[in-house]
């Protein structure tokens, strides 16, 4: 299952002051829009090509889809148009924020999501994408982000909340206190996505390239190949724990820190897979629950061995 869970809107779907608006941006109407799925907005979606032949990719969303999407828009608008240039991001064309939507104009990334289970070519795309933000984006150049370590620390407390709660978990108070040692590890001054999947990447012909960052932080180097990874493991095909030990990003990292960060992205996702499902992104939990229960068997093998 990959990270899809939304009922996304189309171009015709959004209100013409806000299409008017991204005419604006363009300085051209738009004529064509095609919708784009996969993520977990319910907003729109679109590529869309301006009467002169200009393309852009447009996303658009407000609380009437999901009451917490809009700040999310909002915190990406600040972080990507901040972003300086030649990372493998997309650039901000402009924002219209207009009658409580927020819509994004980014430059269009004429690439595909890769493919699941992930292949060897597209996964080095990215570790090489990522070795290229460590070395451009270090130390971090939007210092006013916040430390991993502060951003994540109640995400990756979800084992305390199960435990809190009398869930049934084998091992579960270790799982707590590896998990802790996590939060602790998420230290360093390298700009970090921390939501790497295959539906925020495109995979083009010169390369990969890395979208959706409103959950962008000042954090370890080794982070978003970690975070990446935990994709990779789930769908199978490689060898995981040996990338860890050879990717530039990861293999100077702490094994066992490694270990404890998974663990509590492990009891992030199990704990917020019981929860019922927000408005708008039906089949949320369900992805969590796969990458909860996929991650928690990672880390166990990691510890075997």
């Amino acid at each position: 299952m990959s990270g899809s869970g939304g009922t996304r809107l189309s171009w015709t779907d959004l209100p013409s002051t806000v299409r008017d608006g991204v005419a604006d941006v363009l300085r051209s109407p738009v004529v064509e829009a095609r919708s784009q799925t996969g993520g977990f907005s319910p907003g729109s979606a679109d590529r869309v090509v301006t009467a002169t032949g200009e393309r852009a990719f447009v996303k658009a969303v407000s609380a009437a889809q999901n009451p917490d999407s809009p700040g999310m828009h909002r915190r990406e608008a600040r972080i990507t148009g901040a972003l300086p240039p030649g990372l493998p991001v997309p650039q901000l064309r402009g924002t219209v924020d207009v009658d409580g939507w927020i819509a994004l104009v980014l430059t269009d990334v004429d690439g595909r999501t890769p493919a699941l289970p992930w292949r060897h070519d597209e996964l080095a795309a990215v570790l090489h994408a990522l070795e290229v933000i460590n070395h451009a984006a270090t130390p971090c150049p939007l210092s006013e982000l916040p430390v991993a370590r502060d951003a994540l620390a109640e995400d990756l407390a979800g084992f305390d909340r199960l435990a809190a709660d009398g869930a049934s978990i084998p091992g579960l108070d270790g799982l707590r206190d590896l998990a802790d040692r996590g939060v602790k590890a998420l230290v360093g001054d390298t700009l970090v996505h921390t939501d790497l999947r295959a539906d925020n990447v495109l995979i083009t012909a010169e390369g990969a390239v890395l979208v959706d960052w409103p959950w962008a932080c000042r954090g370890p180097g080794w982070l978003d190949t970690l975070t990446v990874l935990v994709e990779v493991d789930r769908y199978g095909g490689h060898d995981t724990d040996e990338l860890l030990r050879t990717t530039p990003a990861t293999r100077d990292a702490d094994p066992e820190d490694l270990t404890a960060v998974l663990a509590g992205f492990a009891g992030f996702f199990l704990d917020m897979a019981r929860r019922d499902p927000p408005p708008g992104i039906p089949r949320l939990r369900e992805f969590q629950r796969a990458q909860g229960e996929a991650l928690l068997t990672w880390v166990r093998r990691r510890q075997r061995d």
